[in-house]
């Protein structure tokens, strides 16, 4: 978009470039926004806030007992509609001296000032998205570890977050557990957890992963919701959409300078499925039930 005292064909600010920049540094910054913890299935093309994307569940068929002189009986698919909301919107704009010398100094969005704010707005969605994800999980009882035994109740407790999701039938590949800090520090020092660290693995850094363990791809973030201090779960129980509107370059009007700006959309649900929740008369699922897929945990810390 060149400006009025600039030649079209001198103008070289292309958007792309930013997008693809703001995309790298932006999805290893998430944890609960993730594709580790909530699945991108649904994200369809996102043009605003207050836009919905719509879920249809298939319920299962009845498998009926074959009789020769029966023969079969068929079933039409049934489906029930879920909704996504997209209800959040945020924005980032950077001021800049002129976009297209930076562009092509190749600066990009690396300045610290900047990686900051895509910092800032990851953050943002990881915290609605750990919300969002927490306050529809399973509560466990509060875990009460004494002294000397921080490590193994913890592990413990991971074992039977597992146990849970194995008696409810959830698919064990792509299961995840994700824990405070604190829980963090103490749980590596088992053993179990010690043998399976992650450091050093490629990759293994982005997303907050420390080990994978017992099926579990286990991660740590401070972004976690008030009062929980371990989920555990699998991503096809929640979902994540999110859109950066793309790139827009302008003039400022107070300064001599550029800015660039992006508008970032996104929305984050509970996915229910049949025989795990329950429906309604109106052929919508029960939501204020909990999930099955997901589990949390609090630990009462020893004063």
């Amino acid at each position: 978009m060149p400006f009025p005292y600039q030649h079209a064909g001198t103008d070289t600010f292309t958007p792309e470039l930013f997008d693809a920049e703001l995309i790298e540094q932006f999805d290893p910054l998430l944890v609960w926004a993730s594709r580790l913890v909530s699945n991108r299935k649904y994200e369809g093309e996102i043009r605003k806030k207050g836009d919905v994307v719509h879920i249809n569940s298939l319920l299962r068929p009845t498998v009926g007992d074959y009789k020769l002189t029966d023969g079969m009986t068929a079933q039409r698919p049934e489906t029930v509609d879920q909704e996504l909301p997209i209800n959040q919107a945020k924005y980032l704009q950077i001021l800049i001296e002129d976009a297209q010398r930076v562009q092509l100094a190749s600066k990009d969005l690396n300045s610290p000032i900047n990686r900051q704010m895509i910092r800032a707005i990851a953050r943002e969605a990881d915290t609605f998205m750990g919300g969002v994800i927490a306050g529809k999980a399973t509560e466990f009882p509060r875990i009460a570890p004494t002294a000397g035994t921080f490590p193994a109740t913890l592990y413990t407790a991971i074992l039977d977050m597992m146990l849970h999701l194995d008696e409810n039938d959830i698919p064990e590949a792509s299961r995840y557990v994700v824990v405070s800090p604190k829980v963090k520090r103490h749980l590596i020092e088992h053993p179990s957890i010690a043998n399976a660290a992650a450091y050093g693995e490629s990759g293994a850094t982005a997303h907050g992963v420390i080990a994978r363990l017992a099926g579990f791809t286990v991660s740590s973030t401070t972004a976690m919701p008030p009062g929980v201090d371990l989920v555990a779960g699998h991503p096809d129980f929640a979902t994540y959409a999110s859109q950066f509107t793309g790139f827009r370059q302008g003039q400022s009007e107070n300064f001599r300078a550029d800015y660039i700006d992006t508008l970032h959309l996104y929305g984050g649900k509970i996915i229910r499925y049949p025989d795990l929740d329950t429906r309604k008369a109106d052929n919508t699922w029960d939501e204020t039930k909990p999930t099955k897929g997901i589990v949390k945990a609090t630990v009462a810390w020893p004063a």
